[in-house]
């Protein structure tokens, strides 16, 4: 499949094996596990990095087929998700440093296109979680906003 807003294709990457259950190796206890990622939430980690953390230091290779759950699943059920998907808030982000960027580099025209393309994706984003009902129906991306909405 093609990029976004390219046209050429992206490197072909590894792919996880395809399982139905944990391996016989890895760690399964779900209270634990659960225990953990609620830690690292605690302290600000987003749920890729708390899939990572659990990959590399817990030993646990996929959270969905030692827990049957989700990383999000799992934050929802314990009220500690955030209101904003993770997505849409890392583009929110970018955009805000792009904007801080321009702000100080006026004449910067390559990353003006960025900035462009980002808020593009964020339109996109939007558009994509007001229909599937995860934002409420009239939630628009504001730039002058965006900082308010993060800081929550």
């Amino acid at each position: 499949m093609a990029r976004m807003h390219a046209r050429r294709r992206g490197k072909s990457s590894s792919v996880r094996p395809y399982r139905k259950q944990a391996p016989s190796w890895s760690n399964t206890d779900i209270t634990a596990i659960t225990k953990v990622i609620l830690e690292l939430r605690k302290d600000g980690a987003s749920s890729a990095m708390i899939g990572l953390v659990l990959r590399d230091r817990y030993g646990v290779p996929d959270i969905k087929l030692a827990t049957g759950k989700r990383i999000g699943d799992i934050l929802k059920e314990n009220k500690v998700a955030t209101s904003i998907p993770e997505d849409l808030r890392d583009l929110m982000i970018k955009a805000l440093g792009l904007r801080k960027h321009l702000s100080e580099n006026k004449k910067d025209l390559h990353n003006k296109r960025q900035l462009q393309l980002v808020e593009s994706k964020i339109r996109r984003l939007v558009k994509y979680y007001t229909g599937s009902r995860k934002l409420p129906a009239g939630w628009v991306y504001k730039p002058e906003n965006a900082e308010i909405l993060l800081s929550r």
